[in-house]
This record gives C-alpha cells, sequence and structure tokens, in this order.
C-alpha cells in the first residue's frame, strides 16, 4: 500500500486474501477515504422512496451519514447529514418538508444543502448573537455527485468517478435494466446488524458455489443447484458482478449421488405454494444476484425482488439494509406471491439466514488467523465471466477492484 499503511499481500495475489485484512482499525480507516469517499457510485436509495418534491431521507455512505432529497424543483441531491454549527446529526428518519432544520439549536438548510438561517444570529434585545462577519451565504452541507440509473439513486463524493454506465459496465447495466424495466412499487424493508466486516458478507455475495453447500432449502426444493443452467458475469474491472440459474434445468442430473450437509429428505413445507412462480422476464433466469462495488446488492428469488445496501460499522460491525419492491402493474395474486416468498429472503429467511450466521463464523477466527490467508482458487486465477457459477472468479474480481482503489 502506500507507505501511510503497510500489508503484506500474499505473493499469490488474488488467490490468496489476508486475514489482517478483515481486522484492521487502520485498513478500516482508510477504507472510508480511499473507497466510500474515493471514485465510486455508492447506493443511496430507490428513487421511488423520494416520490414527491421536499421528501428526504437518512442513509449512509460507508459510516458517514448522508441526507437524500427530493428539492422543490423536482431534481434529488445528497449531502452529509452532520450540521455545519456542532456537527449533530440533523436527520434520523424519512420526512417531508421546504427545510431541514436541527434539533440542536435550530440551524436551518433547504434540500440542497444549502444554510438558509441560524436561531437567534442576531442575538436577543441587541445582546449576544454571531459576530458581525458572520454570514450565511455560501456555506452548504458536503455535498455528493448524484445520479439516477434506472430508478437507483447513487452518489460519490468524488470529481473522478466515471460516468454510471462505465462503472457498471454494460453487461452489469443490462442486467439492472432487466429487474427495472417498470415503474416499481415498494413493499417494505427490514435491517440487521451483521457481527462481522462489511467485507466478508461481500466475499459471500459474490461467492455463488456455497449456496449449493450452506443452504438447505435452496438444494432440498430444487431452487438453486450447482447442476442448473447458469454462470457467473464479472465486469471488466472485476468489482461488478451478476451471478444467475434456472430452475428445473438439471432434471436429468442424478445429484441424489452427492452427498451435501445441505441436502435433507425430511425436511418439507406445509404451504408449498411458496415455491410456485412465474417467468415475469420472460428469460427463463429463477435466480439472479447482482453486485455493485463497493455495497450494493440487487436479488430476484423466483418473484422476490430487493435491493440491499452494506454499510460499515466498524471494524467488526456491519448494517445491512433490505428493501423489497414489485411493479406497479403487479396484480394481487403477484403481490400475494411476492410477499410469500419475502420469506425467503432477510435476516430469518429461509435461505438468507445461514449468510448472516456464517460470516460471524470467518469473523470469529480472525484473531488467531493474523499471519494466514483464505484460499480463492475455485474456477482458476482470473476474474473473467464463465458459465458456470463453481467458481470463485467475482470473489477475486472484488479484491482486484479493492486492492486498485486501496493503492495495493
Amino acid at each position: 500500500m502506500r507507505n501511510d499503511l503497510t500489508l503484506d499481500w500474499p505473493k499469490e495475489g488474488l488467490r490468496r486474501v489476508p486475514y489482517e485484512i478483515y481486522a484492521r482499525d487502520d485498513v478500516y480507516a482508510q477504507e472510508r477515504e480511499r473507497i466510500f469517499e474515493g471514485p465510486v457510485w455508492n447506493f443511496l436509495c430507490l428513487e421511488v422512496e423520494l416520490p414527491s418534491p421536499g421528501d428526504y431521507r437518512a442513509t449512509f455512505v460507508g459510516d458517514m451519514p448522508v441526507i437524500v432529497a427530493r428539492n422543490r424543483d423536482g431534481t434529488i441531491h445528497a449531502f452529509e447529514n452532520r450540521c455545519l454549527h456542532r456537527g449533530a446529526m440533523l436527520c434520523l428518519k424519512p420526512g417531508s418538508s421546504k427545510e431541514i432544520t436541527c434539533v440542536y439549536h435550530n440551524w436551518t438548510y433547504d434540500l440542497t444543502g444549502k444554510l438558509t438561517g441560524v436561531a437567534f444570529q442576531r442575538g436577543v434585545n441587541g445582546k449576544g448573537g454571531m459576530p458581525p462577519d458572520f454570514s450565511i451565504a455560501g456555506r452548504h452541507l458536503r455535498a455528493l455527485h448524484v445520479t439516477i440509473f434506472a430508478g437507483l439513486v447513487f452518489g460519490t463524493f468524488s470529481d473522478d468517478t466515471p460516468p454510471i454506465e462505465a462503472y457498471l459496465g454494460p453487461e452489469i447495466s443490462m442486467r439492472i435494466r432487466r429487474v427495472m424495466a417498470k415503474p416499481i412499487k415498494l413493499m417494505g424493508g427490514v435491517s440487521q446488524y451483521l457481527h462481522s466486516n462489511w467485507k466478508i458478507y461481500a466475499d459471500n455475495l459474490r461467492d455463488s458455489y456455497h449456496a449449493s453447500l450452506l443452504h438447505m432449502f435452496f438444494t432440498t426444493f430444487k431452487l438453486n443447484r450447482l447442476s442448473m443452467q447458469g454462470g457467473i458475469i464479472v465486469s471488466e474491472n472485476g468489482g461488478n458482478h451478476v451471478s444467475y440459474s434456472k430452475m428445473a434445468t438439471d432434471t436429468n442430473v442424478d445429484y441424489d449421488t452427492a452427498t451435501l450437509r445441505a441436502k435433507q429428505e425430511d425436511f418439507g413445507l406445509e404451504d408449498q405454494t411458496m415455491l410456485a412462480g412465474r417467468d415475469e422476464f420472460g428469460d427463463g433466469i429463477t435466480l439472479q444476484i447482482l453486485t455493485v462495488f463497493p455495497g450494493f446488492i440487487m436479488h430476484q428469488i423466483q418473484n422476490s425482488l430487493a435491493v440491499r445496501q452494506i454499510l460499515p460499522k466498524g471494524v467488526d460491525e456491519t448494517e445491512l439494509n433490505w428493501t423489497y419492491f414489485g411493479f406497479d402493474d403487479d396484480d394481487a395474486a403477484m403481490r400475494d406471491l411476492r410477499l410469500r416468498q419475502t420469506n425467503l429472503v432477510g435476516p430469518g429467511g429461509y435461505i438468507s439466514m445461514e449468510d448472516g450466521a456464517v460470516v460471524n463464523f470467518v469473523q470469529r477466527t480472525l484473531p488467531g488467523g493474523m499471519g494466514d490467508a483464505s484460499i480463492v482458487e475455485m474456477g482458476g486465477a482470473g476474474t473473467a465471466s464463465q458459465d458456470t457459477r463453481v467458481t470463485e472468479s467475482a470473489v477475486r474480481g472484488f479484491w482486484r477492484t479493492y486492492r486498485d482503489r486501496m493503492g495495493i
């Protein structure tokens, strides 16, 4: 790394990841500057979450609190959620107003982040107040550049971030548009805390072959198995990826010969309707997991649609936000199906609850592993797209982009 941070990466390169990268406070501090405040596009929210002028919501870029707001002219702005006066957080929850007021000392800002008023600026009865040379003119909360792509709102602090489609790459852009092809309708959301470093979950999302090994529900009910048709798409820069599969395309495979912890013959459902689905995109793909570096995820699992947001909260804590959605033109049967399939994912989801546990299993071993590294060689040594999911090419792609941003 650059001379203010030393870390010895194993000579095998992307085929190894040193465990200390998940555990060091100095690495975490540099990630804030070089990644989350660097030339990357951070997912902020869905555009539909700000339906009307005056609407705003609180979110984060990394661990920095941020406000996203729709101004009176309809444009969307994002800026740091920290009062210029004494540093108090301005917003804690969504709202709608013509201005944002700090609860601490009532300094006010418009919906672009510009300071518009200071309570008691001239004092009371000619006494106290701000100095005569103090002016609110030109004072603005630290702003992000904002872009909207297919209904997704992204922000960056850097002037050097490429345009969003160049950042995503053509194949990732196409796969986002595939899902976001129609006006969407919010269905709800949930937040959970993971007791692990944020990068362990980023690894997990790009690890396409663990699903048939870890997730009992996937394998038992034949929703996602490695013998199905599918593959991995990795963007040219490595940081963004798609994993996809098509259900019921492996009917001639003798999967029963495999001995897997996740395969259980005595595991069943009283209500089988959760397994039903519609091919609403017309391509037979029943599972698509898509990531954008550093912390955005979009999933389609059957007809369950959601975006996720990875937010670091310290070297060993991560907040994971889930926002579920459907489409404006969903009929009643589809809305009911989406709600049922929401049980597949989230903190207690039949599929994803194991992910929340296993990332902590990794975190808990770190104190004894500071001199060691994980092995990332499934599918070879590169980061290219592959027509199989028995690969860690997307994991290596993540570390390729991470190393580039961190100067390794």
